[in-house]
């Protein structure tokens, strides 16, 4: 005898010969196969599963992309392959800074306006872009690669730590600005720098943290509140 079936779903079981058979399905059943696609040829499904592959790109928005490139002429689509290839057999890291560059050296490094005293250590190329599309800072940047983690086996050997001790040890930098993560690792990672620096007397400094703009006092934490006070400034009108 048969169970009557789950709403959206094959039945949860069935008996046979008095045993029950098959398996417990109903929401993953409806999770598995509400994703299942049948493509019509396996380029298209190749091509959907390669943007799949991407962060924040799931099947459906993957198919999407893909039928928009077929619609295009040609020419566009090979343009869109060959930037591609082009970035990932042409783009390099800054021997300085450690930034992405189509260079040895990387545009921010080459700048001869950029304030070569002031360097702005980051934990990712991320931080880094999106510091300076604020327009504000004129200095120089170092990119960590990431940041100290013995949870994940991350040491200070992983990261970019010597190459900026051996740039502030040329004597041009005269304070190194900690724009790192206000989180357990990014606190690690900025205390170890300091330690590592004061033999070279250079100022370190962190960027200021606390009260977002437009944000609520009774939803912050205590460690942001506490930070805010102790870094009050003169209010000026």
């Amino acid at each position: 005898m048969r169970r009557p079936p789950v709403r959206g779903g094959p039945p949860f079981f069935f008996l046979v010969g008095g045993k029950r058979k098959g398996k417990v399905w109903g929401g993953r059943w409806r999770r598995t196969f509400a994703n299942r696609m049948n493509f019509s040829s396996q380029l298209i499904e190749k091509a959907v599963e390669a943007f799949a592959s991407l962060p924040g790109i799931g099947r459906k928005t993957a198919l999407r992309l893909v039928l928009h490139l077929l619609k295009q002429e040609p020419a566009t689509t090979e343009r869109f392959a060959a930037a591609l290839l082009a970035m990932r057999a042409g783009i390099r890291e800054c021997r300085i800074c450690h930034n992405l560059s189509d260079a040895e050296v990387c545009r921010i490094c080459a700048d001869p306006r950029r304030d070569r005293a002031l360097v702005c250590v980051v934990e990712n190329i991320r931080d880094l872009m999106a510091i300076e599309d604020t327009g504000q800072y004129r200095g120089l940047y170092h990119v960590l690669g990431g940041i100290i983690s013995p949870m994940e086996g991350v040491g200070p050997d992983q990261l970019n730590i010597t190459s900026l001790l051996q740039r502030v040890s040329e004597g041009e930098i005269k304070e190194v600005i900690m724009a790192i993560s206000p989180t357990i690792e990014g606190e690690t990672t900025a205390f170890y720098l300091s330690r590592q620096l004061a033999p070279s007397g250079v100022l370190v400094s962190a960027i200021a943290r606390g009260v977002a703009f437009g944000g609520q006092l009774e939803y912050a934490d205590e460690i942001t509140l506490a930070r805010s006070i102790l870094a009050r400034l003169p209010y000026s009108k």
